[in-house]
């Protein structure tokens, strides 16, 4: 399950949701999906890769097309053909591959960059330093993709896989060497395709539940705080446009989650808002001062703010980390609005006050 979600997560899908049904089966939803095919690719191929010698010496055998003991004939990927002579036992494995890249090499086109761990780079460099001369086999899945003759020993544990790749092909394929080999192949035995009208209405009813708490929220805010509280309003009008501009710049899907992450920061930006006029209302009673009263209560609501927000986007990030699916739709929303309440806060709010105190030369504060 792990590696059918490393691939799918890898692939740049926004908030699948995969989970187990039954004993053998999983369950994929992948919203916003524009290439099925090309997910299904990703899903349908095992990914074992292995390291072979070639046996070029032994050309009868290949001919009968009969493989000696210890020997395999194996096909190459782009012509079934063309034959190779393997040594059954390889070298080196995909299981010491600890990274892989889409890369472009000079001479041969777009291909796949790969590092090995401690074991795989020995065993990759005492098999290149003891086969100088002879051609080294890739095989994915039973195909041979190329057949490099090893000029020379390779000891850094790294290399370059070229095959005639397109740009997308190098691509699927390192995402298929990072995540991990599967255990065996997988069969697609249901698909379904639901329309976005299904979960539009869904969509439609979250936003106008946000929009109605919000208009609420600003009406509660004025009845409070009056010019204040139209101050805070505009803060979180703003802060609603920012989350929503950082979604689009980062090419987020708003699904329900989403929403809901949007509605829990619209709470978060109006209480941070709240402590401030409190702190402010509590230095009025002090200080008649009208812009060293704002200060205070600025400052004074600072620590308390910086650390409910804090542990927050704290909280948000473990979620993005160990969560999937739906929860990392909810933990980006609600971390993008976090950072975007602070700001509206600490900032803007800031800014309005004193260009409401000062656009109106008021001596005192009423709240």
């Amino acid at each position: 399950l792990e590696i059918v979600r490393k691939r799918i997560d890898e692939s740049g899908t926004k908030e699948p949701l995969i989970q187990r049904s039954g004993r053998q089966r999983i369950l994929l939803q992948l919203p916003g999906v524009k290439d099925p095919e090309r997910i299904k690719n990703l899903l349908g191929k095992t990914a074992k890769l292995n390291f072979h010698m070639v046996d070029d010496d032994d050309s009868k055998s290949l001919s009968l097309n009969l493989a000696p003991f210890g020997k395999m004939i194996v096909a190459d990927i782009n012509n079934e053909e063309i034959k190779y002579l393997l040594e059954k036992k390889s070298k080196v494995g995909g299981e010491n591959l600890i990274d892989a890249y889409a890369s472009f090499d000079q001479t041969q086109g777009h291909a796949v960059s790969f590092r090995f761990d401690t074991t795989g780079a020995q065993k990759f460099g005492k098999a290149t330093s003891e086969n100088v001369g002879k051609r080294f086999a890739v095989v994915l899945d039973g195909v041979v993709i190329t057949a490099p003759v090893i000029n020379s020993a390779i000891t850094g544990g790294s290399g370059i896989i070229t095959g005639n790749f397109s740009s997308q092909e190098a691509t699927d394929l390192a995402v298929l060497l990072r995540a991990g080999a599967l255990p065996a192949p997988l069969q697609i035995v249901e698909e379904r395709s639901v329309g976005p009208g299904l979960g539009a209405d869904s969509i439609a009813a979250g936003k106008i539940a946000s929009i109605i708490g919000m208009i609420l929220v600003c009406i509660f805010m004025i009845l409070i705080y009056g010019s204040f509280g139209v101050i805070a309003n505009i803060s979180l009008i703003a802060n609603l446009f920012i989350i929503v501009a950082l979604l689009g710049t980062i090419g987020a899907t708003l699904t329900l989650p989403g929403i809901a992450g949007i509605v829990l920061t619209i709470g978060m930006a109006v209480d941070a808002n709240v402590l401030i006029f409190e702190r402010i209302k509590e230095e009025n009673l002090k200080n008649k001062k009208v812009y060293e009263t704002v200060k205070k209560g600025f400052d004074r609501a600072l620590s308390t703010i910086l650390d409910a927000n804090i542990t927050t986007l704290i909280a948000s990030l473990l979620l993005f980390v160990f969560g999937s699916g739906p929860i990392k739709g909810f933990s980006i929303t609600l971390s993008l609005g976090v950072i975007a309440s602070m700001f509206t806060a600490l900032m803007l709010s800031n800014l309005l006050v004193h260009f409401y105190l000062s656009f109106t030369s008021k001596k005192e504060i009423n709240l």
